[in-house]
């Protein structure tokens, strides 16, 4: 029998998911290895040698970690499921002239899903994960989930859709850590291939970063379709062509294909009448903004406005103070200060402190 029981643990093959993996094994968990293939090039319509968490290579680097320290390793296909919910929703998202956010989305509807359901067939009481956070009972007996000890690395911004029911069998091994104190636990376990490993800030199922391209494949029709609409100015100026709303997004300059003499950017788009509104950068800025989908995680429902709450409208975003009212499933947040190019479809993400309040998408 083990110490602490059996856990299933998600791992992609990276540094992060691998050394989560060997951590819980050493402490006494019956570690079970699941490796979820999500996607594969052929999808995508790409011609590229397929890399990161679903390649070929990865799944084996997985599977021969788990032999080596001798605990079992299953590879699970999720490509329909996944591909159905997120790449479906984000391609919609962007067709309704949002900037979508798949992670948040993967990690809410399929990744914690699949987990628990093979969990459950495996008799495991736990889940993990390789993400940079921290989970915690909270004296209201709800499950919260804080930011990891690394800053560059804290994962607690995607993590906001997750169910209180589901944290409560997630372990997050890796949050009182550094990412340089992870790859030298690689080191030291003798894995300097694995250390050494790159990572991908891409989305994993768009080739390059490029989703234009993306798009495209999924799309046949759609650049003839959207093609030749207008660059308005916020006066309703027509001052250009563009190649297709869905190919922009709030707050871009680079790649407009137009000069105005100073420098512009997104300030919106009307799919309607396959407009982008174009603005100088003061015209990117709000004082307020609007969040649907909410779900809190530390409270049940907030009753009364909260104030110095720290709202992060991206991920990279270093956050602002504000302050948030909740207007039934809806989150009303109120800016200490304004804030730039606010994305509708992306995730607007609530703190106190280090811990996680809740979050949203951007309306």
């Amino acid at each position: 029998m083990s110490k602490h029981g059996r856990i299933l643990v998600a791992m992609s093959g990276g540094v992060d998911s691998s050394v989560a993996a060997v951590m819980l094994h050493e402490q006494g968990y019956e570690v079970i290895g699941l490796t979820m293939k999500t996607w594969d090039y052929a999808t995508s319509g790409s011609d590229s040698k397929e890399t990161g968490c679903c390649s070929l290579d990865s799944i084996n680097d997985a599977r021969t970690l788990a032999v080596n320290y001798g605990f079992p390793h299953y590879i699970l296909d999720i490509r329909d499921e996944f591909g159905d919910f997120v790449i479906d929703n984000f391609v919609d998202e962007y067709l309704a002239g949002r900037t979508p956010n798949p992670c948040v989305l993967c990690n809410t509807h399929i990744k914690w899903e699949a987990l628990l359901k093979r969990a459950n067939k495996l008799d495991c009481e736990f889940i993990a994960t390789g993400h940079y956070a921290n989970i915690r009972q909270h004296d209201n007996s709800r499950y919260v989930i804080s930011k990891g000890k690394d800053e560059n690395k804290d994962q607690s911004y995607v993590l906001w859709g997750v169910s209180q029911e589901n944290l409560k069998r997630t372990k997050f091994p890796l949050g009182s850590f550094s990412k340089a104190e992870i790859r030298q636990m690689a080191l030291d376990m003798g894995q300097e291939e694995l250390a050494k490993k790159s990572e991908s800030y891409e989305i994993c199922f768009v080739p390059d970063n490029d989703y234009r391209a993306f798009l495209k494949h999924r799309v046949p029709e759609l650049e003839e379709q959207v093609s030749g609409g207008n660059f308005i100015l916020t006066n309703g100026m027509v001052v250009g062509q563009h190649k297709g709303y869905p190919f922009y997004t709030i707050g871009q300059r680079k790649g407009l294909g137009i000069a105005l003499g100073e420098p512009m950017f997104v300030t919106q788009i009307l799919p309607e009448s396959n407009t982008v509104v174009l603005g100088r950068a003061d015209e990117l800025e709000r004082t307020e903004a609007m969040v649907r989908n909410l779900n809190l995680i530390k409270y049940d429902r907030i009753d009364e406005p909260m104030a110095e709450v720290v709202t992060k409208i991206r991920y990279k975003d270093a956050g602002s103070l504000s302050t948030i009212v909740q207007e039934k499933d809806r989150m009303r947040v109120v800016f200490d200060h304004a804030v730039s190019a606010i994305a509708p479809g992306q995730s607007a993400v609530f703190y106190e402190g280090n811990d996680l309040l809740g979050g949203g998408f951007l309306v």
